[in-house]
């Protein structure tokens, strides 16, 4: 069995993969553009101090998404 969580869920030198993105409107738009796709690795770098953003490894670039955005986003363990 798969269990699904959202990217939320994993801690600085986690890696997880991509499930599903249930975000919608601009901000579906932007996290396809940065390529976050189904299948896609991910791997959490760090978070910032204050606990959001959160720095991710996304197909060779290193981007930050906010807690709401990473809230729909679900991933399970690669």
């Amino acid at each position: 069995m798969n269990e699904h969580f959202c990217l939320n869920d994993i801690t600085p030198g986690q890696h997880a993969v991509v499930s599903a993105l249930q975000s919608t409107g601009s901000m579906r738009r932007r996290l396809l553009d940065i390529g976050l796709i189904e299948n896609t690795d991910v791997e959490c770098l760090g978070r910032s101090p204050g606990g959001d953003p959160s720095a991710f490894l996304i197909r060779g670039a290193v981007i930050a998404i906010r807690s709401e955005d990473c809230e729909n986003i679900l991933i399970h363990a690669s």
